[in-house]
């Protein structure tokens, strides 16, 4: 009988352990799920579900076209009159490059692609040192460089000056005098 009730003690004190242990687990954890509830409660009550009303849509006025009675400037036809009327030939009072010239070797370069990189006197004679991809050219009055049939009108210490001929918006070949200024040397 001594056996028994000591075994039915042991059992009872397991069972009193293991309510306690869950009684206190209940505890934590309703703790914290409970501070978690006060603190979502407290962010979302000033939330209200609101839409906002849809903006006013204005009635749609047409505009009439009154441009019916001016002239189409879009008829294929008088493009092809101002071309002619606009491109007289000549181009520039009498002014065109010379297309049957040789080039030479700086215009296959467009002007912004060469440097100035130095002068030089021999002679006399003013020559400028111009850089052009990876070599290295020597040109004075009177050669040609850049895309646009620019003729060296003056070198300078520390410009080269030219004169290129361009086509404008209508065709006709215009004089346009520009500089390629001396590049600074790395320090």
């Amino acid at each position: 009988m001594k056996l028994a009730t000591a075994y039915g003690m042991a059992a009872g004190a397991r069972t009193a352990f293991a309510v306690a242990g869950i009684a206190l687990l209940a505890a934590c954890g309703g703790e914290e799920q409970g501070e978690l509830r006060q603190e979502l409660i407290a962010m979302t009550k000033d939330l209200r579900g609101r839409v906002d009303p849809l903006p006013q849509v204005r009635s749609y006025e047409p505009v009439p076209y009154k441009g019916e009675s001016m002239l189409d400037p879009f008829v294929p036809g008088r493009i092809v009159v101002a071309q002619t009327a606009g491109s007289s030939g000549t181009g520039g009072g009498g002014m065109q490059p010379d297309m049957n010239r040789p080039k030479e070797p700086l215009e296959a370069f467009p002007l912004d692609a060469i440097q100035m990189v130095g002068t030089l006197s021999q002679n006399k004679d003013n020559y400028a040192l111009v850089r052009a991809g990876t070599n290295l050219f020597r040109v004075k009055k009177g050669n040609y460089m850049g895309q646009n049939f620019g003729v060296i009108t003056a070198v300078e210490d520390s410009q080269i000056s030219l004169k290129e001929v361009v086509q404008d918006s209508g065709g006709d070949w215009v004089e346009r005098s520009t500089t390629l200024q001396m590049s600074e040397g790395k320090k």
